[in-house]
């Protein structure tokens, strides 16, 4: 555990160079929920209205987190980096090593989205107070269950990515299976909550990635109870467990593979 956390803090400090680069990708962050405000606004033509349970300002607040969430992950560099390491044979030096390669991309990656959390919840927080003025009534001790969960969902979206990353052992490109799952995700998870689909989607949705990845943290700001923090937090626990042994299964089969071919 120990050399991971090594190299966690090695990531970080590498990356503190680039602070600049993450704050000018901010500005896209702040467009996209510029965007919405307007879109939000039409929708509602009294703020105070409810729809499906949420107000005008309680779903400004869920998109803020759950973009928040997404801007954090940099999924596409991450399933890039390893499609990388598959492909040029990078990944086979790994295997002898003190360490193993899930651990090591993992904590790697978890460095550079420590930095992201940092700048992204600060100056999204801000953004949601400059637009609405109002902030979701949680309470500190509230607002830091709701970042444990922002963390939680960052792993396991780090997880599932790295998974479709070492697809890459049984195929040529993963990449565009990475698309797939991050259009998922966006469409479904990040722009709306669950009470907005079909009751026939909503159970379904209830049980897959979305909630512990997206829905949950989301719902948790705009509406924080602890009942709530119970099921989002079991579920996320889940779904790092799941997300983990997917992970091993497929990178255990894939350098099964490269020894059978003599790779």
């Amino acid at each position: 555990m120990k050399k991971y956390l090594v190299i966690y803090k090695a990531e970080i400090i590498s990356n503190l160079s680039y602070i600049t680069d993450i704050l000018a990708s901010f500005i896209g962050y702040f467009l996209i929920i510029y965007i919405f405000l307007n879109l939000w606004q039409y929708i509602y033509s009294d703020p105070s209205e409810i729809i499906n349970g949420y107000s005008m300002n309680q779903m400004l607040w869920y998109l803020i987190i759950t973009e928040i969430i997404w801007s954090i992950v940099g999924g596409s560099k991450l399933c890039k980096r390893i499609s990388a390491d598959v492909k040029g044979g990078n990944i086979a030096y790994n295997i002898n090593k003190p360490y193993g390669y899930i651990e090591y991309i993992l904590s790697s990656h978890l460095g550079l989205c420590t930095i992201r959390i940092v700048i992204f919840f600060v100056l999204g927080i801000l953004t949601g107070l400059l637009f609405m003025g109002s902030f979701p009534d949680l309470g500190i001790v509230g607002l830091l269950f709701v970042l444990l969960s922002i963390i939680l969902a960052v792993i396991i979206s780090n997880l599932f990515i790295i998974s479709i990353g070492l697809i890459a052992f049984f195929i040529e490109d993963a990449n565009p299976l990475y698309w797939v799952y991050s259009k998922f995700i966006l469409v479904l998870g990040t722009i709306f909550p669950i009470e907005f689909f079909p009751i026939w989607a909503r159970g379904i949705m209830t049980y897959s990635p979305i909630y512990a990845i997206c829905y949950g943290p989301a719902r948790l700001f705009t509406s924080f109870t602890y009942d709530q923090l119970c099921k989002v937090i079991l579920a996320q626990i889940v779904y790092v467990l799941v997300a983990y042994t997917l992970c091993k299964l497929i990178y255990k089969k894939g350098v099964k593979s490269i020894n059978v071919n003599g790779g």
